[in-house]
């Protein structure tokens, strides 16, 4: 029988949060993993002693699984491998590895082979294949996503390829997911749970801007555009984003237009940057980054995180399968 993503990562619910960089911090992981889902801290470019405080915040505010996202394009290989390295070495076995995008084959090794579990966000069906074999967890994400696009796939098309060629695999569905009933059309292209990104922007644990929040529960999804204009800090990527007055004229020069704080750090924001506008964030938030997919059609309010895992739970493979799962593979190996 194929595990569901529940028992996979030891889950109450089958059910990942997006580790979306400076939105979601260590608070907004921890309250989602103490719902019973998986949170994820976004390591984005955090490194050596800035990362450390992030990993210290997230082991000490849940025991239950967890993740750290990282970005092998946005830092490169020596960095990721730093990164890499400090995760391993400063967490406990609790925390999994979540990449964003395919790193070389040595990261992947490295990180199963310290025992750690490994989840992988991937945008076709060659790099889903590869992630696989090389014993991730499988996130296949659509262009209905919002924030950088790794693919041209639309979600359930790519579900339903993966699990063609990868009928036992642990495949999660990613994009355009709002509603319940969103997700268990995911689950019926073949998905084993769902990855959610927009709907935990607008969670109370979030560190969005308010204006973030505000501007995605007012939206739906003609109002969000896939756009390459916020490309300073990670570029060569498409992104779906809230439509803006940068989006709608490109052609603008590229002044600062605020100041935020990453970890204690002060940092200019120029128009056009790929950061999003965190509660640390200045400036005229209205021109920046708004990561956002077509799921805001389904969002109206903002709830805590336990509220949005609480609101999937129902749909989503959860313990009680997984306990099944673990009960048979023990008759199997008896």
């Amino acid at each position: 029988m194929r595990a569901s993503l529940a028992g996979v990562l030891g889950l109450d619910v089958s059910l990942l949060q997006s580790g979306m960089g400076g939105v979601a911090g260590a608070e907004l992981a921890c309250a989602v993993s103490n719902a019973g889902a998986a949170g994820c801290a976004g390591g984005y470019k955090l490194v050596d002693d800035a990362l450390s405080a992030m990993l210290d915040r997230l082991a000490k505010g849940t025991d239950r699984p967890v993740g750290v996202n990282l970005i092998p394009e946005v830092v490169g290989p020596e960095e990721l491998d730093r990164q890499v390295a400090q995760v391993l070495a400063e967490t406990p076995e609790h925390i999994h590895l979540s990449l964003f995008g395919m790193p070389d084959d040595a990261v992947l090794d490295r990180v199963v082979a310290a025992g750690r579990k490994l989840v992988v966000q991937i945008g076709t069906v060659e790099d889903g294949v590869h992630a696989a074999e090389r014993g991730a967890v499988v996130v296949a994400q659509g262009i209905e996503a919002g924030g950088h696009l790794l693919g041209a796939s639309r979600r359930d098309e790519l579900v339903a390829a993966l699990r063609d060629r990868l009928p036992g695999a642990c495949l999660v569905a990613s994009g355009g997911i709002g509603s319940p009933a969103e997700a268990e059309r995911a689950l019926a292209a073949g998905a084993d749970g769902v990855l959610l990104g927009t709907a935990f922007v607008v969670a109370h644990e979030s560190r969005a801007h308010g204006y973030f929040k505000s501007a995605v529960t007012a939206a739906d999804e003609t109002d969000t555009v896939i756009t390459d204009v916020y490309e300073i800090g990670w570029t060569g990527r498409r992104h779906r984003v809230l439509a803006t007055a940068v989006t709608a004229d490109p052609v603008q020069p590229k002044k600062f237009i605020g100041r935020t704080v990453v970890e204690g750090q002060p940092y200019l924001v120029p128009r056009f940057s790929s950061a999003v506008p965190t509660t640390a964030t200045t400036g005229r938030i209205e021109e920046m980054a708004l990561y956002c997919g077509k799921s805001c059609s389904a969002i109206a309010q903002e709830m805590s995180a336990a509220g949005v895992v609480a609101e999937f739970a129902s749909v989503l493979p959860g313990a009680e399968l997984a306990k099944n799962e673990k009960r048979t593979e023990n008759n199997v190996g008896q």
